[in-house]
């Protein structure tokens, strides 16, 4: 059992083949497994609701991170820090066009919009989110600059969700 604030989440444990898959499937789209996952699961939800769904996992995952880096994994820090930007700026792309963003190259571009309107520092902090997700693959981060880059999205994700409240889409 996974605990989750008051609630407790089961393991889910699917065949190996399917697990590889499901894998093969996230890394094809160019998303982490929880990325690619919450995608499958946010598909056919209520806007608002799939709003919801990218910042509360968004959070989470930065959470995690926090936990990942205290075991001293920099590695899976990394990579969850760069899942929690990636869902939060598909949260704004939601939120203020319907659109959802499917792949790096999409990210990329929309991330321009999310700075428009909260200032140029968005694109400093996407891009040191973005080389967490190579490091993930290369591990050449050190503790240090993954705990800095963490500070940095979480000041993202907040100031995402503060104008997507401002906007009427609850959090």
């Amino acid at each position: 059992m996974i605990p989750v604030g008051d609630t407790e989440l089961e393991t889910l444990v699917v065949p190996h083949v399917i697990a590889e898959r499901i894998r093969r499937e996230a890394k094809k789209a160019g998303m982490t497994l929880e990325e690619y996952l919450i995608e499958l699961i946010s598909q056919n939800l209520d806007p608002k609701d799939k709003v919801r769904e990218y910042l509360e996992a968004s959070r989470e995952l930065l959470e995690q991170a926090n936990e990942e880096l205290k075991k001293g994994d920099i590695r899976q820090a990394a990579e969850k820090i760069w899942g929690a930007t990636a869902l939060a700026i598909k949260a704004h792309a939601y939120s203020r066009e319907r659109r959802r963003l499917t792949d790096h190259r999409e990210l990329w571009e929309y991330k321009n919009k999310v700075a428009d309107e909260l200032g140029d520092w968005v694109r400093s902090v996407f891009r040191h989110a973005s080389a967490l997700h190579t490091c993930f693959y290369e591990g050449w981060y050190t503790k240090r600059d993954v705990e800095d880059v963490l500070t940095d999205v979480r000041k993202l994700i907040e100031a995402i969700s503060r104008v997507i409240l401002k906007s009427n889409i609850t959090t």
